[in-house]
């Protein structure tokens, strides 16, 4: 290999590799947050899930990269192109195919690479993946139990938590846990009757040591109490206790098995290709992803030859379009292919012939002359869209010298020229960049739940209906991480360009430069605090629910009367078997009075049947009784054939019905609500005032990250956007794991709300100004 292979080669390989770090950095966020949760939960060793996080990689290898491939050969190819260097070379006499050896020595390399991943890493990484998590078993179970959430996880079991503490072992505060049972299948060691109703185990703190082998949970109760009504409603069974023990039956998991023959090892794999359509699909999969690094590069060569200008942003923009459009077509097709309408060979390898095809062509015409320039053409469209919102802007300009006058006198806090040049290079990577995340994490997504879908019967089309409402979050979730690098990309491409060292001849300093973008990222706060407030918390409630159906969960209705348990007022919670949601009406409905301060059974009440009545503002039971609990003899009071009202049972009907949400289904306003509802009702809410407090400091974030990017865009100096990029990932990972860390931290009550949410904000905040004040400006 001569000297110009090697440098096209080192060219394009560094580009590459900062593009497939990029990309793998995208799609491994998508899991990071599952596996931290599972860190803290303490219910597994930080040894191994950092283990999962290893063995998360070799997965997204296949999908990312091609793709970073592509970037590299873009991104080389057009800076070469825009320096004259392409040119430099047609003129010595060699060709511009020239070019296509190196490239392609490269793109075999990463072929061997991802073959290497998809043939054997990937399925090894899979099983043990699979190994670690049955190994694992009835120790996610503790993670799983939401606090102030009625689980139905546990077979004939419903539970209550009024706080979940994390640590070693577990705690559980204020326990409410229903034994639904049928009477006939319940233990009975004195022989008597059993009711129909639930047998009730409260506990105002529940020690939880997950039990793997047996796949349960094993409680020691600390202050616990069980109560069950008999037969006969005036015999009533109860039963205290200062230390209990008590095993939670989870329900019978199985193995974790994995979809479709991803975790078989190709050798057997093989084996299985005449007796399964799945395994011809995956096998032929496996062979098809590598060939996209050739196929990819050979297409990108004459992308990159022909782009004098913008070649980094088109790169990125060009590389997700290709991208989209492989991965869904391979979709669509292998669709086809499960419904017999056509082979899955054919299906899984049409799209490696069209590009195929269309890398053939596009080499053919590399020489001719007049070649169009496809990413000038672009940018020009762009260019001189902005012309004419300029022109909008300024109206039209008559050539006087008192319109010549008027513009030099221009006030300072309006829109100089050049504010608008370093606004609009800005806001075109960031929404070049944002776009990329956004597409890449649907894409990846999609392919994570196409096999329940299919799994499940499940129509595409709800899958692309939940990757819609999905969108919001993505956009905000990624809006901070775009800004980081799209400040780092615009300045670095200012500075290879030497525009920095012009500017500041001129008198321009490096903080008047950066001003512009750091309003502009004030404004984008604003813009993502609002988008959050309208838009992304209902977007959340759609998408969650689509999720649940899409993965065979029983499905979370958020406004629905079909939840039987719901908590009241005053620690009251109600038990009902069915809602009359037009006549207000409740049967078999029994009320559990909760004492606040000793967390014991305070009082129960049952009755057949229960009417709103509007003017009395209450409930009318009819045909029950109600037992006020005391420690030695209990007051019974029946009805039988008759009614009683109780006024202090003021939740109406519309509270039956309300909303229930996650934190992130509810704005600022709702949550404030929400978490004084709560504390009113003596639960633990600093987790959720944490999260409150997140609900303003992570829109504010963009504008950290644009004051901590500014002073290492102008730090990287000339070495170019892709050192931005580098250093962007880093960043990035280090505000993740801090906010995470701090979270948690707030979580289980070692540092304020306010501080736990605040703190990464103000840590890289502080970081960026005192950057920001060592600048050579």
């Amino acid at each position: 290999m001569g000297i110009l292979s090697r440098t096209i080669f080192r060219e394009i390989a560094s580009s590459a590799f900062l593009g497939a770090l990029m990309f793998i950095f995208v799609l491994f966020l998508q899991k990071a947050g599952q596996l931290f949760t599972i860190l803290v939960s303490a219910t597994t060793s930080p040894e191994t899930v950092g283990y999962l996080f290893l063995l998360l990689l070799p997965a997204t290898m296949p999908l990312t990269l091609p793709l970073g491939v592509l970037v590299g050969t873009l991104i080389g190819l057009s800076r070469m192109s825009s320096d004259g260097e392409i040119t430099a070379l047609r003129a010595a006499g060699v060709p511009a195919r020239r070019v296509t050896l190196p490239v392609t020595a490269f793109a075999l390399v990463a072929m061997s690479i991802t073959g290497y991943c998809s043939l054997q890493l990937t399925p090894w990484c899979q099983a043990e993946m699979i190994r670690v998590i049955n190994q694992m078993g009835a120790a996610q179970l503790t993670a799983e139990i939401q606090p102030r959430v009625f689980d139905e996880s546990f077979p004939n079991k419903i539970i209550y938590v009024g706080d979940v503490l994390t640590g070693q072992p577990v705690h559980w505060r204020n326990l409410f846990m229903a034994d639904l049972t049928p009477p006939s299948e319940r233990k009975n060691d004195n022989g008597q009757e059993r009711g129909e109703g639930p047998v009730l185990t409260i506990a105002s703190e529940s020690l939880v040591v997950p039990d793997t082998v047996g796949n349960r949970l094993q409680l020691s109760l600390r202050n616990g109490s069980t109560y069950e009504a008999a037969k006969d409603p005036q015999d009533y069974y109860k039963v205290s206790f200062p230390v209990g023990e008590q095993a939670l039956e989870a329900r019978a998991r199985g193995e974790v098995r994995a979809k479709n023959y991803t975790a078989t090892p190709t050798m057997e794999l093989m084996g299985e290709i005449g007796k399964s359509l799945e395994a011809r699909i995956e096998f032929h999969q496996r062979l098809a992803l590598p060939l996209a690094c050739l196929l990819l590069a050979l297409t990108g060569i004459p992308l990159g030859v022909s782009s004098r200008k913008g070649g980094r942003s088109a790169a990125f923009v060009i590389t997700v379009v290709f991208a989209f459009f492989y991965f869904t077509m391979l979709v669509s097709l292998i669709s086809l292919a499960r419904e017999g309408k056509m082979p899955a060979e054919l299906a899984v390898w049409m799209p490696n012939g069209l590009f195929a095809v269309a890398a053939f062509v596009l080499l053919l015409r590399l020489e001719r002359p007049g070649d169009r320039d496809i990413f000038d053409s672009i940018r020009a469209f762009v260019v001189e869209r902005f012309k004419a919102l300029a022109s909008l802007r300024e109206g039209p300009v008559k050539e006087t010298s008192s319109s010549q006058r008027s513009s030099r006198t221009r006030l300072f806090l309006l829109p100089q020229v050049i504010d608008t040049y370093v606004v609009s290079n800005f806001l075109f990577y960031f929404a070049m960049l944002l776009f990329c995340f956004v597409m890449l994490t649907e894409i990846f997504n999609f392919f994570e739940l196409l096999g329940d879908v299919f799994k499940n019967n499940i129509a595409i089309s709800e899958l692309f209906r939940y990757l819609f409402f999905l969108a919001p979050k993505l956009l905000y979730d990624a809006a901070p991480v775009s800004v980081l690098f799209a400040v780092l990309v615009t300045f670095g491409v200012m500075a290879k360009a030497n525009e920095i060292i012009a500017m500041k001849a001129c008198g321009v300093s490096l903080y008047r430069l950066s001003a512009p973008v750091l309003v502009t990222c004030l404004a984008l706060s604003g813009v993502l605090f609002a988008f959050d407030h309208y838009v992304v918390t209902n977007a959340n409630l759609i998408q969650d629910m689509l999720r649940n159906h899409i993965k065979g969960k029983p499905v979370q209705t958020y406004l629905s009367p079909n939840r039987k348990w719901i908590f009241g007022h005053a620690s009251r919670i109600y038990y009902y078997k069915y809602l009359n949601e037009n006549e207000h009406i409740l049967g078999g409905v029994s009320v559990y009075e909760l004492d606040p301060a000793s967390y014991r059974l305070r009082r129960h009440i049952f009755a057949e049947r229960a009417l709103w009545e509007p003017s009395l503002n209450t409930w009318i039971f009819q045909n029950g009784w109600v037992r006020d609990i005391r420690p030695h003899d209990d007051a019974y009071r029946g009805f039988q054939g008759g009614t009683a009202t109780f006024t202090e049972l003021d939740e109406s009907p519309a509270w039956f019905l309300k909303e229930v949400k996650t934190y992130k289904q509810m704005n600022y306003g709702q949550l404030s609500a929400y978490i004084a509802e709560l504390q009113q009702s003596g639960f633990n809410t600093t987790p959720l005032q944490v999260q409150y407090h997140k609900k303003f400091s992570v829109p504010l974030f963009a504008l950290v990250m644009a004051l901590l990017s500014v002073p290492f865009a102008f730090l990287t100096g000339n070495r170019g956007a892709m050192t931005g990029v580098g250093i962007s990932i880093g960043v990035a990972i280090a505000y993740f794991a801090m906010s995470y860390f701090f979270e948690q931290l707030g979580n289980v009550g070692q540092l304020p709300p306010e501080i736990a949410a605040w703190s990464p904000d103000a840590g890289f905040a502080l970081a960026g100004i005192y950057l920001m004040t060592r600048m050579k400006t």
